[in-house]
């Protein structure tokens, strides 16, 4: 899109180079809507587990979780914004806002979800491997400076995409967050994709090799059958947790650089830049599903939330046998007052 000039030159422009890719969000609406209300309870869940459990003794697997549940949370904030652009029924200044600030924090909290569900890997890797447990790498000191580290450095990353100046352009229905962007603006975007990039190839590495290794001596034990059916079990964690990672998150990096590319005028193909935006929404909605599977990983790897977690279900439970109770003796009260007249 163009910037404002004059009526005429504006239409001109439009006809010439309009490219609408965001037509066709019916599908996506519904599913993110879905993810939405499927990952908020588990997760305002896991605040609550979180918060209520104790905390005497801090461990660094937890430190990399809470910063696991902040990233889902900041997205759930998020996640709305983007739902109400793409039915159409937002208004023009918040359609601008999604692109300025909502879009960023939802890559914000993408990212620092990679990282830490890497961190989670690893941790568990050097936790349950006696040779390194010397290290100062799995302490919480050094994980809570890991974790700052993380979001100081997605947030110098990103927050440019928010305070870059923005282009003025025409009020319109499908509204293409990469029209408002200068050049300056396209090129610290481009940038920024490639620094994610290469931070989820660094992650990516530490999640396999961990897995690998961590696959490599489970598996020795199977010369002990005590130990081998214990580890089977830890196996298939394992490789669930790091399939999941593949599966969630390596489709969304194929598409995304080549997507970049049609949004800073590398690909100039309408056709094509509508098919990798389709891309682009089908493998981010497949990364931000994690969120509904997250709080499942909260109650697998931090024993006191699932000790807080099973009495907060305890707790529920209870007021609904008291109802059953009354239920049960309502009837019967009645009949003895029946048999009695």
């Amino acid at each position: 899109m163009m910037p404002y000039s004059s009526n005429t030159s504006a239409a001109g422009a439009e006809g010439a180079e309009q490219c609408i890719i965001n037509d066709q969000m019916g599908p996506f609406i519904v599913l993110y809507i879905l993810v939405f209300i499927t990952g908020l309870p588990g997760n305002l869940l896991s605040l609550w587990a979180f918060i209520s459990s104790p905390t005497e003794k801090q461990q660094s697997s937890r430190i990399y979780l809470v910063n696991l549940l902040a990233a889902n949370l900041l997205l759930l904030l998020a996640l709305p914004f983007k739902i109400l652009m793409d039915i159409g029924a937002a208004p023009w200044n918040l359609m601008v806002f999604h692109c300025q600030a909502s879009a960023v924090t939802i890559y914000i909290s993408l990212y620092a979800s990679i990282a830490f569900l890497a961190f989670i890997i690893t941790d568990r890797y050097m936790q349950d491997c006696p040779s390194l447990r010397s290290l100062r790498l799995h302490e919480v000191g050094f994980a809570r400076l890991l974790s700052v580290v993380v979001w100081l450095l997605l947030l110098l990353i990103m927050v440019p995409n928010m305070a870059l100046p923005t282009k003025r352009v025409q009020v319109q229905q499908h509204l293409k967050c990469s029209s408002l962007k200068t050049d300056l603006g396209l090129h610290w975007h481009a940038l920024t994709v490639f620094l994610c990039t290469a931070l989820f190839l660094n992650a990516s590495a530490a999640v396999l090799v961990s897995s690998g290794l961590t696959l490599k001596r489970l598996l020795r034990s199977r010369c002990d059958p005590k130990l081998w059916s214990d580890a089977r079990q830890a196996a298939a964690s394992v490789t669930a947790v790091a399939a999941a990672y593949v599966l969630s998150f390596v489709p969304y990096h194929v598409v995304r650089t080549p997507y970049t590319l049609a949004q800073t005028k590398v690909i100039n193909d309408c056709s094509t830049e509508r098919q990798l935006f389709l891309g682009k929404e089908a493998t981010l909605l497949l990364s931000v599903l994690h969120i509904c599977f997250d709080p499942m990983l909260f109650f697998c790897l931090c024993s006191p939330f699932r000790r807080t977690a099973r009495k907060m279900m305890s707790y529920c439970r209870r007021p609904t046998d008291c109802n059953e109770e009354k239920e049960t003796v309502q009837p019967t009260t009645s009949a003895l007052q029946e048999a009695a007249v």
